[in-house]
């Protein structure tokens, strides 16, 4: 066994991992690697990069650029042109970004999977009670983003963006051993609630949830700075497969749809690529 493979199987044991990723000071620690990976200074650079590789199956042929100025660069950054080709299917929502598909089915009695075991309710995640209940009886999908993964999001489906609500909260880690440990995660972290409307006049939401290391959440229509704990009026149109905004580093978005969508089929931990099917939508 090679010292990397050592590393990586001690790494992965889920108890270790628990400890080392939550019981230090999430907070500062965010804030230090906000402040560090956008040191553009090349032997750090460079180092940084090498670590990243070290830890993560991180690669970097497909971004639109060859060279980085920072890590946050290669972490923000754009792909090439037909990198993620968009399913063009008009029945079909895709999914909003790189991921790996954890829990997901049918909103019931308000409540949703964190992992099987610890369900939470959708009035929490979205500190709406009316939100939450337009819901019931629709699905949901938690999507997570790896560090390694390419950090933008887009929208599923044409849309308008209604209005985003931005809720302060903690840097939990959303690895799996943080999801079968601590409960509510997603209630408890930073996260930015998008409300969409499909040219059909159904209600989609996004909710991209920040964790710890994520230097914070980014919208490519609005400053998220200037949103609170209420909603704010937007009025960003899109088309299917536009960038919506993007992450500091790795975290999770959780998509909701009302009655008449149908989550396609997945294998829990598949790997699921921006632009492809995600779910159907009735006839």
């Amino acid at each position: 066994m090679t010292i990397r493979a050592a590393i990586m199987k001690l790494l992965q044991q889920e108890g270790l991992n628990f400890v080392l990723t939550n019981r230090i000071p999430r907070h500062s620690a965010t804030r230090f690697m906000g402040w560090f990976s956008k040191i553009e200074q090349p032997l750090v650079r460079d180092v940084s990069l090498r670590v990243w590789r070290f830890f993560s199956d991180l690669d970097l042929s497909d971004a639109e650029e060859t060279r980085f100025a920072s890590m946050h660069h290669a972490f923000t950054r754009r792909l090439k042109a037909g990198a993620r080709p968009v399913d063009a299917d008009p029945a079909v929502l895709v999914s909003p970004c790189d991921a790996i598909v954890g829990a997901g089915g049918t909103v019931t009695r308000g409540q949703v999977l964190q992992v099987k075991g610890l369900p939470y309710a959708l009035r929490d995640l979205l500190a709406d009670d009316a939100h939450a209940e337009s819901f019931e009886g629709g699905q949901y999908v938690t999507l997570r983003l790896t560090s390694s993964m390419y950090h933008r999001f887009h929208a599923p489906y044409a849309c308008r963006v209604n209005d985003v609500t931005h809720i302060a909260g903690d840097r939990w880690n959303v690895n799996p051993a943080t999801l079968a440990r601590k409960p509510r995660v997603f209630c408890e972290n930073e996260r930015a609630v998008l409300r969409l409307t499909l040219p059909g006049g159904q209600a989609l939401t996004l909710v991209p949830v920040a964790a710890i290391l994520v230097a914070g959440i980014r919208l490519s229509f609005m400053d998220i700075a200037t949103v609170g704990a209420r909603p704010v009026a937007c009025d960003a149109t899109l088309q299917k497969g536009d960038e919506m905004g993007w992450f500091e580093h790795g975290s999770t978005i959780i998509v909701l749809a009302p009655k008449g969508f149908r989550l396609l089929d997945f294998a829990a931990g598949q790997t699921i690529r921006m632009g492809e099917r995600l779910m159907s939508m009735a006839a």
